[in-house]
């Protein structure tokens, strides 16, 4: 599916399911990719901080799946180490827009929770904390996809 009202109804669909706020994954879904469901973002920064010890370590060593790791996938930007951990098995990049969206609601499920419901905070966490601006532009985006 690459239609963007497709792709939007897919988001609202799958946020409801995580009891998310679906403007508000409307919102991530235009501030990470543009509803581009192949976007692709390798972040070295990510790759020396948590893969490269996993390497060191000799817990990872294929090194085509270290650097998936630390790119971000799909409609949500989803970190391919983030989608490993929770329990995502399949090939790089992304089997389809349906795993990004799923695996991303479910991670920012997780970050609400985590945040005792504040959304702004869930925002942040979400984007791993570097862009303070975040939260901030993803409500402004969210506002046009409507309740």
């Amino acid at each position: 599916m690459t239609d963007r009202n497709g792709l939007i109804s897919l988001a609202k669909l799958t946020a409801v399911k995580y009891n998310l706020i679906p403007s508000i994954v409307c919102g991530m879904c235009e501030q990470e990719s543009s509803w581009n469901p192949d976007a692709t973002r390798y972040e070295p920064a990510f790759y020396l901080r948590y893969i490269e010890p996993m390497i060191d370590a000799g817990r990872l060593t294929d090194l085509v799946e270290a650097k998936n790791r630390a790119t971000s996938w799909g409609l949500m930007q989803v970190m391919g180490q983030v989608a490993r951990e929770m329990g995502y098995e399949g090939p790089f990049p992304l089997e389809s827009a349906e795993m990004g969206i799923r695996l991303g609601c479910e991670k920012f499920a997780r970050c609400v929770a985590q945040s005792k419901g504040d959304i702004g905070s869930a925002l942040l966490r979400y984007n791993g904390g570097g862009n303070i601006l975040y939260a901030r532009e993803v409500m402004a985006k969210s506002a046009v996809y409507g309740e």
